[in-house]
């Protein structure tokens, strides 16, 4: 109910914005009236197409026609968020110089009539700056396609813990997040990270959550790549979001056949030269509207795991970090923010979230997101690179 309730708000927001967009741009179109209407319905098939793929899931319908249509449709979307920002942006100026020019005691001025050179010039001066942001933001958006389909960036962090055992100084974790396999991103995409990932080395793997956008039976064989991840210490994998929307009971065991270790709310002892730390995960922060049984609790995570180890908890959403917190976690890793992907979704992604990006603390847990390594919806990143990350733990001690 709560994820129909969320889409309801989505589409009457969205909606909203091109209308809004409509209204700024159709009226100074140097078009006869039957020519904005028609410009006022490519609008609102603008609007339309980047749902379609999401009702065409939802119904069941896995076909080469929603790649396609996604493809179309969340490059337009994107396309659009741009245009949008641009033009509230050139908005917001003209209101705040007109406030400064009531400020300063001038007359706002008579209202223009829809003829003569003044209206003319104002309509020209609108047009051409709607068509200079669309055509920004198509440029932008084009480049932002590439960036998000580039190799990613591997991030190396260290990661200081103060009651780290000698035996795991230097241990390297090798995060994945946020693939997103489905509509447009395939298998050739998953062989790349294959790639990249096992060059690292790594000694553990952990992939915390949003694997799929879509079902087992549509994905398999682009998931399949995955198998071929290597580490000495095992490869672990916790529910996020989307793979509770894609049906998570069957992408669970799913990932267990090509080799992961699902934690669910559940730990693992990992030991090394007879020296312990506990890894945990927990399921995704909205599990429990989808699977009851799975709600999140990392309190359950840690229950009857031996006192004094560093504990680093598998955690989707950075949001989970207060109740890791609470329950003594040393370390959380998560995704889920994709670092914002491009402007003004990293600006919209702080409504939710504590943290989007980077290492940062909260009492004494650390945490560090991840800024995800495909893409929700628009395949589209700009200035926020799809990112592997290297977390190298360290004793300040043992290092100082």
């Amino acid at each position: 109910m709560q994820f129909i309730l969320f889409f309801a708000i989505w589409l009457l927001l969205i909606a909203t914005a091109h209308y809004y967009v409509g209204k700024r741009i159709i009226p100074h179109c140097d078009v006869s009236v039957k020519g904005q209407r028609k410009l006022w319905g490519l609008l609102w098939v603008v609007f339309l197409i980047p749902e379609i793929p999401f009702f065409l899931l939802v119904g069941g319908i896995e076909t080469w026609w929603n790649e396609l249509l996604s493809w179309i449709g969340y490059v337009l979307l994107g396309t659009f968020s741009m245009s949008l920002s641009l033009i509230a942006v050139r908005d917001l100026w003209l209101v705040f110089w007109k406030f400064l020019k009531r400020l300063s005691g001038r007359p706002w001025g008579p209202r223009l009539s829809k003829s003569g050179t003044d209206y003319e010039r104002r309509r020209l001066l609108f047009h051409s700056t709607n068509m200079g942001a669309v055509g920004l933001a198509t440029v932008v958006s084009g480049y932002g396609v590439y960036e998000s389909h580039r190799k990613a960036v591997v991030e190396d962090v260290s990661i200081p813990m103060d009651n780290l055992p000698m035996a795991f100084n230097g241990f390297r974790i090798v995060q994945i997040s946020d693939i997103h396999i489905g509509p447009t991103i395939k298998r050739a995409f998953v062989e790349r990270i294959v790639r990249q990932v096992n060059d690292l080395k790594p000694d553990l793997i952990a992939f915390t959550g949003d694997l799929v956008d879509g079902t087992v039976a549509w994905l398999r064989d682009d998931v399949a790549p995955l198998r071929e991840l290597s580490s000495p210490y095992g490869l672990f994998f916790v529910t996020g979001n989307h793979d509770y929307y894609s049906g998570a009971g069957p992408w669970i065991k799913e990932a267990e056949r090509i080799g992961f270790d699902p934690l669910i709310n559940e730990h693992r002892i990992i030991s090394r030269s007879r020296q312990s730390l506990i890894l945990a995960g927990i399921t995704d922060f909205t599990a429990e509207q989808f699977i009851p049984s799975q709600a999140s609790d990392p309190a359950k995570a840690f229950k009857d795991s031996p006192p004094n180890l560093p504990r680093i908890l598998l955690a989707h959403q950075p949001k989970s970090i207060f109740a890791a917190a609470d329950v003594g976690c040393d370390l959380q890793l998560s995704g889920h923010t994709h670092g914002g992907q491009f402007f003004p979704w990293n600006f919209m992604v702080t409504l939710g979230q504590p943290f989007i990006a980077g290492l940062h603390k909260l009492k004494d847990t650390l945490i560090y997101v991840n800024r995800g390594i495909g893409y929700w919806g628009p395949p589209v990143r700009v200035g926020i690179p799809p990112e592997i990350t290297v977390l190298e733990l360290t004793h300040p001690a043992q290092n100082g």
